[in-house]
């Protein structure tokens, strides 16, 4: 439990998919965007053998650490999303043309979504959670792929995987294991969970 009631709930991420999971679960909260150079530790983490697990989480730590100190009370989320595939961390695609480079090296594999959240409140980690589904896409043909790529369009672009499931993205998967919420990139049930002990939500 925190300390003192929650005055405000504040979600430290620029992505539309983490807003929108938020506001349908009936969570009232305001926007912060943090700003992380998400590349230079990616690239120092997995220089040092760090997995995708701990740099997602480490990169949760950051964005939220760095958005709590203008809002004293408040429980600042942050969360970070990995693709690994065998080792492989993939970002989200410049263009389009990378985003077929992109599926094309997961077709017909198995690759893992680490998938971290965390909460600050007054500059101190309070609450993390990590799951990792993980996704196996189909042996789809490149005609099937040229045609996804022409209907969805740049909306990949927001994916890392180039995919976006709750659309036309779920004919590229043969099997999922893991949250739906998650691998949209929030671990919502657990962070409900929380803001349920915190009387953030009704109980």
């Amino acid at each position: 439990m925190t300390a003192g009631p929650v005055t405000q709930v504040v979600l430290a991420s620029a992505s539309v998919t983490r807003q929108d999971l938020l506001r349908r679960a009936g969570v009232a909260f305001v926007t912060a965007p943090a700003r992380v150079d998400e590349t230079a530790i990616k690239e120092a983490m997995s220089a040092d053998g760090a997995d995708a697990e701990d740099c997602a989480l480490e990169l949760a730590r950051l964005k939220a650490a760095r958005i709590t100190p203008r809002y004293p009370g408040a429980l600042v989320i942050g969360a970070d999303q990995i693709l690994d595939l065998d080792g492989r961390w993939f970002d989200k695609p410049r263009d389009l043309l990378e985003a077929r480079k992109s599926l094309l090296a997961l077709c017909g594999k198995t690759h893992r979504l680490a998938t971290a959240a965390c909460i600050f409140r007054d500059g101190a980690q309070i609450w993390h959670h990590l799951e990792s589904p993980e996704l196996t896409m189909r042996a789809f043909t490149e005609a099937f792929l040229d045609h996804y790529l022409a209907e969805a369009g740049e909306s990949v672009l927001s994916s890392v995987g180039a995919y976006r499931l709750e659309d036309l993205g779920v004919q590229l998967f043969s099997r999922i294991d893991g949250s739906y919420f998650t691998i949209l990139g929030l671990p919502l049930l657990a962070l409900l969970d929380f803001l349920r002990a915190n009387a953030v939500v009704t109980e």
